[in-house]
């Protein structure tokens, strides 16, 4: 674990695999639920966290590079379930690539338990985790100028669903109708970092 300063009042924990971020995150965010760490922000990423609004980030930063994070408690949340129509265009591919037919891969996918590891890119777009890593897939050669909003997507070990139309080089397994972002909604965002998630397949349109 390496910690690094940002400004005065920001710290950048860099860690070793996302496994190592959720310990992370958990455990900040359970030491600032019980007051023992004023922090306003906590921003998980792939193999960081972020926290702004530190007081003291170096004392911090020392605490931190010498302590054994204990691992993230399961969620007693229940699972989020979002219906998907497997039928991107890239599932043939994607098969290919994996070495199964259509249907074996649409079965991998939606037997997966997915976590959000952390979310970024656009409002509402989680990094889900899951997938063993035999099945990472590589990003498509060439980016679509325009992805359709509610596109499930495949690139190297994560899962994502685009919550509006945009660029995007991923492999689009399917579709869903499932709003990630609402500005109506509180949250406005249907995933966050930790949130577990199922996609269940559903009949074409």
């Amino acid at each position: 674990m390496r910690a690094l300063r940002v400004g005065d009042t920001a710290l950048l924990v860099e860690v070793a695999s996302g496994d190592e971020v959720q310990a992370l995150q958990a455990e900040l965010l359970r030491r600032r639920a019980e007051g023992a760490l004023p922090v306003r922000e906590i921003v998980p990423a792939a193999r960081t966290v972020l926290l702004d609004g530190l007081t003291d980030p170096a004392a911090l930063a020392a605490e931190l590079t010498a302590a054994e994070v204990p691992p993230a408690p399961p969620r007693a949340r229940a699972a989020i379930e979002i219906p998907v129509r497997y039928d991107g265009p890239d599932l043939a591919d994607v098969a290919a690539h994996w070495g199964v037919s259509e249907r074996e891969a649409t079965r991998i996918h939606a037997g997966t338990e997915f976590t959000v590891a952390f979310c970024g890119f656009a409002p509402g777009f989680g990094y889900l985790t899951g997938l063993p890593r035999h099945y990472d897939v590589p990003r498509r050669a060439t980016p679509r100028t325009a992805v359709p909003a509610g596109s499930v997507a495949l690139a190297g070990p994560y899962t994502g669903v685009y919550p509006r139309s945009s660029p995007g080089g991923w492999q689009l397994i399917g579709s869903t109708d499932t709003v990630l972002w609402d500005h109506a909604r509180v949250p406005a965002a249907l995933l966050s970092p930790g949130t577990r998630v199922r996609f269940v397949p559903a009949e074409p349109s």
